[in-house]
């Protein structure tokens, strides 16, 4: 439930939502969503957060980086690591759990409600710190996609669990046909497990 005289701030995971919004279907339009959440209540601040790769020329995330830096995000941007897997395959790393996690508690103290958009179980933690700070959690992801987005422990801990089908007339368009040389658009395609 949102309150108009509510201080939001939004965490938005970059990789997750893209994740997400793509296994039902839709983009997300970054421009509606942040109108959408500005008249839920006070909007104070909406990070974006994401790994980057700095060693390639061109990256298919940069020119929705760059829109969200100059449009009214705050973006928390990483380089990503690159590993070798114990198969023998060449993997790419860009976990921004912990980034997320600081800013939250950080911004815990200016605002009322935080909105966490991703279905990552690793939040519920958070979520759990944020609630005993006296503050309201909502998470936004998808439990109607196969497989689910969403971990059951961290939709169970928050205040509210938003599903983001729900959300698709109001911040959503239709996905557009993608080639390689676009895919993925708001995603990295990385791993964001927490192996180091």
């Amino acid at each position: 439930m949102f309150y108009r005289d509510d201080r939001l701030a939004l965490f938005i995971d970059g990789s997750n939502l893209y994740s997400a919004a793509r296994a039902l279907g839709f983009d997300i339009d970054y421009r509606k969503l942040l109108s959408e959440f500005a008249s839920r209540g006070k909007l104070i601040r909406a990070f974006y957060y994401t790994a980057l790769m700095e060693n390639e020329e061109y990256s298919p995330i940069r020119p929705l980086v760059d829109w969200l830096e100059y449009n009214g995000y705050t973006l928390i941007t990483k380089p990503t690591k690159e590993y070798t897997d114990s198969a023998g395959r060449r993997k790419i790393k860009g976990n921004m759990d912990i980034e997320l996690a600081i800013d939250a508690m950080e911004m815990a103290d200016n605002v009322d409600h935080l909105v966490i958009f991703s279905g990552d179980g690793d939040f519920r933690r958070l979520t759990e710190a944020l609630q005993r700070k006296g503050k309201r959690v909502s998470i936004v992801s998808t439990i109607r996609s196969q497989p689910p987005m969403i971990a059951d422990e961290l939709r169970r801990q928050a205040d509210a669990f938003i599903e983001l089908e729900d959300l698709r007339d109001v911040i959503g368009r239709e996905q557009r046909p993608r080639s390689p040389e676009t895919e993925p658009r708001g995603d990295t395609g990385l791993d964001n497990s927490d192996d180091d």
